[in-house]
């Protein structure tokens, strides 16, 4: 057992090290949208439920835009772990333009989806809460695209604490800007839910404003810049950013869709379902960005590995990773378990929204581990820029499995929300599974293609 141990003992250290930065910048992301919640239940259950609506919406796209950009850690990742300094600051400036494109490509997307949500089956009372909520979300989309540009960039040079100080300050001042904004403190208008949404952009702007001026003028980035300013966009680089972007965007994005198009069903069994789903999405997130923390620290190490052409590194770094998530599931699980009756009152008085959110928890249990191994295998692939089955297997495993399963429990069987829930564990899970056999088989290959 204590050699066991001692094979993996430095990886523990450094995935710890490097992933409990991101682990609190992905914390963030959940205390900004945790913060929004609570403080808009407490304002009107009617605005709640608006806000889960329009976030689950835009959730999708910003988590398909994030994936994007992970081609950013594991191209930088290698070429860090291969001390190519000018090169890295030279793949950038083709990292922040094919991120505008794509930033372009979303918002257009979601402007067609602003000029049908009366279409959508979502209550008629909400049309007029959702609509201007969603053009202020719709505003701040480029800005999310840019600051997670250049935190891939910091990640992937092992520098993965500015990225969460930058959020842990814009966390600060969107949840003052909420009380502000929403309740009508400092003489300001009480603005309610678009209170929360103009909160939420003005914070945008600024973390993305932040990390650029970092980039640009830190003084330990001085070589990355000089980089930038010698090069110029590469039609391989902007390339080789889409490949692998792409299949990381889609295989994220698909897994989301299957917990944001659930809101449209959800929203089928009424307002209060709907108010109770967003409660429990909240809650959801905190193991996903405790898991995907420590996760996006095995792609770092793992591309830099891939750099140095370690193939032993690489493997001990996933096995090392899973050990660590699967310990984080049970320290998440534990509480939230324990305190299921009445982990829903945080977020509202409404009783049977407080019932509906205590029966969720029991599938959101179920399907922890499946979850921690589908991010931890899943950035194991992207550190190894191994990425097309990703598409595949989350098509499967989220829209062959999990959404439709959804469907049957909870609508054609009658169980509602719970149902909805219900087919959350048989997507993750198989994905997991799945992920680690083509993790294995794709590393298998690199070491053949390169003796």
């Amino acid at each position: 057992m204590s050699y066991q141990f001692s094979k993996y003992e430095t990886h523990y250290r450094n995935l710890t090290y490097l992933g409990v930065p991101i682990i609190i910048g992905q914390l963030g992301n959940l205390i900004l949208n945790f913060a929004d919640t609570l403080m808009i239940g407490r304002h009107s259950t009617n605005e709640l439920a608006a806000a889960a609506f329009v976030n689950n919406m835009f959730t999708l796209v910003i988590i398909f835009a994030i994936g994007f950009t992970y081609a950013i850690t594991a191209l930088v990742g290698t070429l860090y772990g291969q001390e190519k300094t000018h090169r890295i600051g030279e793949l950038m400036k083709s990292a922040v333009s094919a991120n505008t494109c794509m930033a372009i490509f979303l918002s257009v997307i979601m402007i067609i989806l602003y000029l049908n949500v009366h279409r959508l089956g979502q209550p008629e009372e909400l049309l007029s809460l959702i609509r201007p909520y969603f053009l202020i979300q719709l505003v701040s989309l480029p800005f999310v695209c840019w600051f997670n540009t250049f935190r891939q960039f910091t990640d992937g040079i092992t520098d993965t604490r500015v990225a969460m100080w930058v959020l842990i300050g814009g966390n600060v001042m969107n949840i003052f800007g909420n009380w502000v904004l929403i309740y009508g403190h400092f003489g300001m208008t009480e603005l309610g839910l678009i209170g929360a949404g103009l909160s939420t952009m003005i914070s945008r702007i600024i973390m993305a404003a932040v990390m650029v001026g970092i980039f640009f003028f830190g003084k330990k980035y001085r070589e990355y810049k000089k980089g930038w300013s010698l090069g110029r966009i590469k039609y391989a680089d902007f390339k080789e950013i889409i490949v692998l972007g792409i299949p990381l965007a889609l295989q994220m994005g698909m897994e989301t869709a299957a917990f944001s198009l659930s809101s449209l069903m959800v929203g089928w069994f009424g307002t209060e379902s709907l108010a109770a789903h967003q409660v429990m999405l909240t809650i959801s997130q905190l193991g996903y960005m405790i898991y995907y923390g420590l996760a996006a620290a095995v792609a770092v190490r793992i591309s830099n590995f891939m750099g140095q052409r370690d193939y032993t590194a690489v493997r001990r770094t996933a096995t090392a990773g899973i050990h660590l998530v699967f310990l984080l599931a049970t320290l998440t699980c534990t509480p939230v378990f324990i305190f299921r009756h009445v982990i829903g009152g945080l977020f509202t008085d409404n009783a049977t929204v407080v019932s509906m959110v205590s029966m969720t928890i029991i599938p959101f249990m179920i399907y922890q581990f499946g979850d921690g191994m589908q991010c931890n295998y899943a950035n194991a692939m992207r550190g190894t820029a191994n990425v097309r089955p990703l598409i595949w297997i989350a098509f499967i495993a989220y829209f062959v499995v999990s959404l439709p399963l959804g469907y049957l429990f909870g609508v054609v069987m009658g169980y509602q929300l719970i149902g909805v829930w219900y087919g959350f564990p048989f997507g993750l899970t198989i994905a997991g599974i799945l992920y680690y056999i083509y993790y294995q088989k794709g590393l298998r290959k690199i070491e053949a293609s390169s003796k």
